[in-house]
C-alpha cells in the first residue's frame, strides 16, 4: 500500500542531501609566446593556476577550465599585448619591454640601472607604484586590458660575450644584443651598437656572428645554453628589471564574477613574489651552471660600474619628461620608486633623479 507520508519524507531527505548549488565552470585561455620551459611560464602552470583553483575551491561556486597556449601557438613573444587586446587570449603574460611606446611607465626599473639586483624588492616596488599611481593601469586599459601584477624574473642583467671582457673598454665597438630599454645602456660606451632581439633569438644571434655580446641574466643563460656561444660573462650587475605583467582582456574581465576577479588579483600578487623569489634563489645556481658548462665569469669593479653609469645619458630624466609631458606624474613616480628601493636597502651608484 502506497504511504504518502513515507514518500514525502524520502523526497525531502533527497532534497536535503542534494547540493544547494552547481559549480559554474569558466573557461580561461592563457597565452604567452615564450616556451613552457621559460621560468615565468612554467610557474604560471605550476603555481598561478593551482593557487587560483585552490582559492575557488574554498566556496565551490566556480571552477576554471584552463586552456594554456605557449611557445608561439597563438602569438609570438612580442604579440601577447595585441593578442590579449583582441581577445585571442583571456589572460596573458605581457613582456612589457617590447612595448615602450604603448606602456612607457613600465620602464621605470629599466631606466634606473645600477640600483638593485634584488628581483623581489624591484617587483614589489614597481607593483606598488602601479597601484598607487593610475598611470600604469591606464596604459593597459588603453590596450583593452586589466592590470593584475608586475613580474620580475631576473636578478640582474649581465653581459655575455664570445671574447673575454675585463672592463667596459672591451665592450667598445661591439655589437650587443638586447631587448627594449637596456639597449640604451650602451650609449655611453664608445662605438658599441645595440641590436634588438628577443631572448629566444640570442643564441642564434651569437652563434651566427650577428652580435658579439648579449645582455641577459644568468638563469636565462642557463636555460638557453648561452655558454656554448658566449663563454664569457661580465658581471656588471646592471640590475633587476620588471619585464612581465599579467593582464586580463577587459571584456573577459567584465564577464567574470567578483569572486573569480578577487582570486585572480590575489594570486597575481602571490605569483609576483613567487617568481621573483625563484629568480633570486636560482641566481647563484645559474652562475655555477654557466661555469660548469664552460663559461668564465669576470666581476666588474666598483669603479667600472660607476664609470659606466656616469657615461650613460640620464634615461630616467628622459622617461620622466615623457610622462610629465603627457600629464602623468613621472617625477613623483620616479622619486617614489627609488624611495621604496632605498627603504629596502638599495641605493644606486648614480642619482637618477638629478638632471
Amino acid at each position: 500500500m502506497f504511504n504518502k507520508g513515507l514518500a514525502l519524507a524520502a523526497l525531502m531527505a533527497g532534497v536535503a542531501a542534494a547540493p544547494a548549488f552547481a559549480t559554474e565552470t569558466i573557461k580561461a585561455v592563457v597565452i604567452d609566446g615564450y616556451p613552457a620551459r621559460a621560468l615565468w611560464v612554467k610557474e604560471f602552470t605550476n603555481f598561478f593556476i593551482p593557487e587560483v583553483d585552490k582559492k575557488l575551491a574554498e566556496t565551490g561556486n566556480y571552477a576554471m577550465d584552463w586552456q594554456e597556449s605557449y611557445g608561439g601557438a597563438i602569438v609570438k613573444p612580442k604579440g601577447v599585448l595585441e593578442g590579449v587586446k583582441l581577445g585571442l587570449g583571456d589572460i596573458g603574460i605581457v613582456t612589457t619591454i617590447f612595448h615602450s611606446s604603448k606602456l612607457p611607465s613600465q620602464a621605470i626599473s629599466a631606466v634606473t640601472p645600477f640600483v638593485a639586483t634584488d628581483a623581489v624588492a624591484v617587483a614589489k616596488a614597481v607593483d606598488e607604484i602601479a597601484k598607487e599611481f593610475p598611470t600604469m593601469q591606464d596604459e593597459f586599459a588603453a590596450q583593452n586590458q586589466v592590470y593584475l601584477a608586475t613580474g620580475v624574473v631576473l636578478d640582474t642583467y649581465q653581459v655575455f660575450s664570445k671574447d673575454p671582457i675585463t672592463s667596459i673598454k672591451d665592450i667598445e665597438g661591439a655589437k650587443v644584443a638586447g631587448a627594449g630599454m637596456n639597449l640604451r645602456y650602451l650609449e655611453g660606451i664608445d662605438g658599441a651598437a645595440g641590436v634588438r632581439g628577443g631572448l629566444t633569438d640570442f643564441y642564434n644571434m651569437l652563434d651566427t656572428g650577428l652580435v658579439d655580446k648579449a645582455m641577459l641574466w644568468p638563469e636565462a643563460a642557463k636555460t638557453f645554453k648561452i655558454a656554448e656561444v658566449a663563454p664569457h660573462m661580465y658581471a656588471a650587475d646592471l640590475g633587476a628589471v620588471n619585464s612581465k605583467t599579467v593582464t586580463v582582456n577587459a571584456d573577459y574581465w567584465a564577464s567574470l564574477p567578483g569572486e573569480v576577479q578577487e582570486a585572480l588579483q590575489e594570486v597575481a600578487v602571490m605569483y609576483r613574489d613567487h617568481i621573483a623569489g625563484l629568480a633570486m634563489g636560482r641566481a647563484a645556481e645559474s652562475r655555477e651552471a654557466y661555469v660548469a658548462a664552460g663559461g668564465t665569469i669576470t666581476e666588474a669593479s666598483a669603479e667600472d660600474r660607476a664609470a659606466w653609469a656616469a657615461a650613460m645619458p640620464n634615461i630616467a630624466a628622459e622617461w620622466v619628461k615623457t610622462l610629465n609631458d603627457k600629464g602623468a606624474p613621472g617625477t613623483e613616480m620616479l622619486e617614489a620608486y627609488l624611495g621604496k628601493l632605498e627603504a629596502a636597502g638599495y641605493t644606486g651608484v648614480r642619482d637618477w633623479t638629478a638632471e
